[in-house]
């Protein structure tokens, strides 16, 4: 009956690639439904996006339901999970429920945003239950790369669903609680319908290391190095930074924070009483009064990001930090599917100079926040839902993911991608509904459609160019001046030497010599012409077709 109230799960981001994490929950009738978004994230554009500078899920059908929206709950603070809200909030509107350093994270983010103080912030805690509408939500602890990462656990009349957030196991964490495993186990035995889990590592065997392992991995690396240190990681990961701080200590070292987004963390951490029994990091300004073989640098950077400052150094052009042959840089990272160009132009910048680098090829310098399939077992064994619904990761590794729990006895496994709605209950799971799903681009201060944000054309004009012509033409159709030819992005000369202004400028000779002056009072006919003629006319010499620009102005 359409009447009769359904629980459903739908993804508008997150789901067959990284990052972009948007999920939305709905319970009630057919076109009554309450809903809740779990998470709000955002993606970075490729080098295929010329002038983008973020990319977010498109949210359309989530601000068709604005009215119906609940909450807005955020498991961590990490960019792809909460980054979003930056840009969009406005549109949805809805309260954001977020653990202290979550909470925090966002309102330094937001300190320079339009709403910035208007958005109800709720903070909570880690281990809390509350209910918004006919949902009853738990925040369960997990561990992760960030602070106080989370689980959901989300109850219902109809059942249980527990959306893992990104997760790993680890006892040992360095920063925050550790998973709580018990509390895990207790909802599984509470009986789960549906497990929406995390499958970024669902291809790698066994079990991920501890944040703690990497400790001596790094002192090695550290108390070896004959002059200066750079460790880079992600701003973000706390955890790593306090460890890197008490190995620099050990090896008498001082550290120095560089790059906004470090700092940023840094400070939330501190107030936070995360960095508690931590010598204050030095400025950048202190680091030409240190001793070479005395000071390690922790800076962003990690993905080979242009304007962060791991790149700014390995080019030189870093204000303050100099870095020179002889000295050495850990990756303390894993680089993100898609930012192996970035990454490893600035490792080849770095080599080039004659710095050493060390990545974790060389050693154990970084450990993932993500579960393997060891754990996975784990969580399903806790766990043991009736429907699995693998999330957040590309096509390999929720196929992967999928295998695995079916595997593990899962009797309901629903492999979906962005858009799909899935009914959790009642009845048989499946998806019963299709919602168109995309991108959003920010470019600059605009948010835009990929259809209409003019990216499609800056790809063209990368690829081959553009040439803008202007034409003095009488009402009679007579030729009163010179056409005017101006090329962008063009070879200077063919093959055989020949200018490709005269070549350009012989086409639109030939276009208007074939076209009576009758014909040439036509604006529009006159402009195609010319634009026919020039682009052919390039891609028999040239082999590519530039973008044409024809402007005809009748006097």
């Amino acid at each position: 009956m359409s009447d009769q109230n359904q629980f459903v799960f739908l993804p508008l981001g997150g789901v067959g690639e990284i990052g972009m994490n948007l999920g939305m929950y709905g319970f009630g009738p057919t076109d009554q439904k309450s809903w809740i978004v779990v998470d709000f994230g955002l993606g970075f554009a490729r080098d295929t996006q010329p002038g983008v500078d973020l990319v977010f899920p498109d949210i359309r059908f989530l601000e068709s339901e604005k009215k119906n929206v609940l909450g807005i709950i955020l498991t961590h603070a990490h960019e792809d999970h909460y980054g979003g809200l930056v840009d969009l909030w406005e549109r949805v509107g809805a309260p954001v429920y977020a653990t202290p350093f979550t909470a925090a994270m966002l309102e330094a983010k937001l300190a320079s945003a339009p709403w910035a103080g208007k958005i109800p912030i709720k903070t909570i805690s880690q281990t809390e239950r509350w209910n918004l509408g006919p949902f009853d939500l738990e925040m369960v602890p997990v561990s992760h790369s960030i602070p106080e990462p989370n689980a959901l656990a989300i109850r219902t009349s109809l059942g249980l669903a527990v959306h893992t957030g990104d997760w790993k196991i680890d006892p040992t964490p360095v920063v925050g609680r550790a998973m709580d495993v018990d509390r895990l186990k207790e909802i599984g035995k509470e009986g789960v319908l549906a497990l929406i889990c995390d499958s970024t590592n669902a291809v790698r065997e066994g079990i991920s290391p501890s944040e703690a392992d990497i400790a001596e991995g790094l002192y090695e690396f550290i108390k070896d190095a004959p002059n200066r240190v750079a460790v880079t990681s992600f701003a973000s990961n706390v955890a790593r930074m306090r460890t890197v701080a008490e190995v620099a200590e050990k090896a008498g070292r001082d550290v120095i924070l560089v790059g906004r987004a470090m700092q940023r963390v840094a400070t939330i951490s501190r107030e936070l009483g995360f960095f508690d029994g931590i010598r204050p990091f030095l400025s950048e300004d202190d680091f030409g009064h240190l001793p070479r073989d005395k000071v390690l640098v922790m800076c962003t950077g990690s993905q080979g990001e242009d304007r962060a400052a791991l790149a700014r150094i390995a080019s030189g052009s870093h204000r303050n930090i100099k870095l020179v042959s002889g000295d050495r840089v850990i990756f303390s990272s894993r680089t993100i599917p898609g930012n192996e160009i970035p990454v490893n132009t600035v490792i080849n910048s770095l080599c080039d100079q004659g710095m050493e680098v060390i990545t974790d090829r060389d050693g154990l310098v970084h450990v993932s926040g993500h579960p393997r399939r060891g754990e996975l077992v784990q969580m399903y064994d806790w766990m043991k839902p009736e429907i699995a619904v693998p999330v957040h990761g590309e096509p390999l590794h929720l196929s992967a993911h999928a295998k695995l729990a079916a595997e593990q006895g899962v009797k309901n496994v629903v492999q979906i991608r962005n858009g799909a709605m899935v009914k959790l209950a009642p009845g048989k799971p499946g998806i019963i509904d299709d919602m168109k799903v995309g991108r959003l681009h920010k470019d600059g201060k605009l948010i835009t459609e990929p259809e209409t944000g003019g990216v499609g054309e800056r790809v063209k004009l990368s690829f081959a160019g553009m040439v803008s012509v202007s034409l003095v033409v009488s009402r009679q159709g007579e030729i009163l001046d010179d056409p005017v030819a101006d090329l962008y992005g063009l070879p200077d000369t063919d093959s055989k030497g020949a200018d490709f202004e005269d070549i350009i400028l012989d086409a639109i000779d030939g276009a208007l010599d074939s076209m009576p002056a009758k014909r040439r009072k036509n604006s529009g006919q006159l402009e195609e012409s010319i634009r026919r003629a020039i682009r052919g006319e390039v891609q028999h010499i040239w082999g590519k077709k530039p973008v044409c620009l024809v402007r005809v102005h009748i006097v």
